[in-house]
């Protein structure tokens, strides 16, 4: 058997899957040390105990499918006001929240959002290209395949608005590529921002300048990593089916790296770090591949000036290794009049992480544009 496929190769291909975990993550290198010291067995015991507990990533709308103008199928679901309470009702102008998620997750990713503001607001969760259930980019496939860059998912991100919220006033929630969506689309469709977006969350994101993060590791190291990266990414896009089989036997070690570049806290819910390494997990690494370039890319502080006297909320963990918190403090100080929060203890999956505090200031901006009563309070923790 030749070395791609035999033992030499596959095990190779299992430290090449756990580098791409730690890409899914938005890091370089690190590991939790604990879990070296509980036997394999037993943590895959508790991987499959915990898939089956917990409500998350269960909540559904109807499904439904905006195109792209490549062609490219996008999956988004609807939760209409008074939903959860049967009425079907709601007075006055109805808002429409769009929430858009980060690289490597899925539209799940804000399970405690969704379930606290169902009923209660208009909202449209929607998956990224080649994330969840929207297809592969058809940009991205054959011969002909480009990289996905962020301007492209600001693209993406109106032909949702357009197929899921064609007209009435637009609140839009960006949490890490997808706050750089947002900001894509606006740079794009100024006059949507105008007409029609009347609020703003940006949540563990970035304006650019990704190049200077250092996740927490020396400097020198993580240059050396980027200069080599992308190389490495397209030759492990070509064999994904190995790739993924050394991503699966070393998954000890990947959940190490979600946990340690996705929370911050001691006593985050296992169940919710299972959450995301599930969603993490079923990211092809081709398409990570696809979306690692636009990272470096990434410019958009610029494009901030078309939420300029518009409500906005600034968010971040004030531990996160992926988008550091002082990205938030740029954005909120391009944006006068922004709530700028920072939650302690927190990491780059914070909604996930603390959701009574994300949940509240998103309901305290929703309050602001007239979305959802004053007093609405944080709402349900889970769902």
């Amino acid at each position: 058997m030749g070395e791609g496929t035999g033992g030499g190769g596959w095990r190779r291909a299992g430290f090449a899957g756990a580098a791409i975990g730690v890409l899914a993550a938005g890091a370089a290198a690190g590991v939790a040390i604990e879990r070296l010291t509980v036997g394999r067995s037993v943590r895959r015991k508790a991987r499959l105990a915990l898939d089956s507990t917990g409500p998350y990533g269960t909540l559904r709308g109807a499904p439904e499918r905006a195109l792209a103008d490549d062609g490219t199928a996008l999956a988004y679901e609807v939760d209409e006001v008074g939903e959860a309470d049967g009425t079907g009702e709601a007075p006055g102008p109805v808002v429409t929240v769009v929430f858009s998620h980060g690289f490597c997750l899925s539209q799940d990713s804000w399970h405690y959002q969704r379930a606290a503001l169902r009923g209660r607001v208009r909202t449209v969760f929607w998956d990224q290209r080649g994330h969840g259930r929207s297809a592969r980019g058809a940009s991205q496939t054959g011969a002909d395949g480009v990289p996905v860059t962020i301007d492209r998912l600001g693209r993406d991100l109106r032909a949702v608005i357009d197929a899921a919220a064609p007209e009435g006033p637009l609140v839009l929630v960006g949490h890490s590529m997808g706050g750089m969506t947002v900001m894509a689309l606006a740079e794009r469709y100024p006059e949507l921002i105008r007409d029609r977006v009347v609020g703003v969350a940006l949540v563990g994101t970035s304006a650019g300048r990704l190049e200077e993060v250092s996740y927490g590791l020396p400097v020198a190291g993580v240059n050396a990593v980027r200069r080599v990266l992308p190389g490495v990414l397209r030759a492990l896009g070509s064999q994904a089916e190995l790739v993924e089989r050394g991503r699966r036997a070393t998954a000890d070690l990947f959940a190490g790296l979600v946990k340690k570049y996705s929370f911050a806290s001691e006593d985050v819910d296992p169940a919710v770090v299972r959450f995301a390494e599930r969603m993490i997990e079923a990211t092809p690494v081709d398409v990570v591949a696809e979306f690692y370039p636009a990272f470096a890319a990434h410019d958009k502080r610029l494009a901030l000036a078309a939420f300029r006297g518009l409500p906005a909320l600034a968010l971040a963990g004030d531990q996160d290794l992926v988008t550091p918190a002082s990205h938030t403090e740029v954005i909120a100080a391009e944006l006068p009049g922004a709530e700028l929060v920072l939650v302690p203890d927190a990491g780059h999956l914070v909604m996930l992480e603390r959701p009574e505090a994300v949940t509240g200031a998103l309901l305290d901006l929703l309050a602001r544009v007239g979305a959802v009563p004053p007093d609405s309070g944080e709402g349900p923790a889970s769902g």
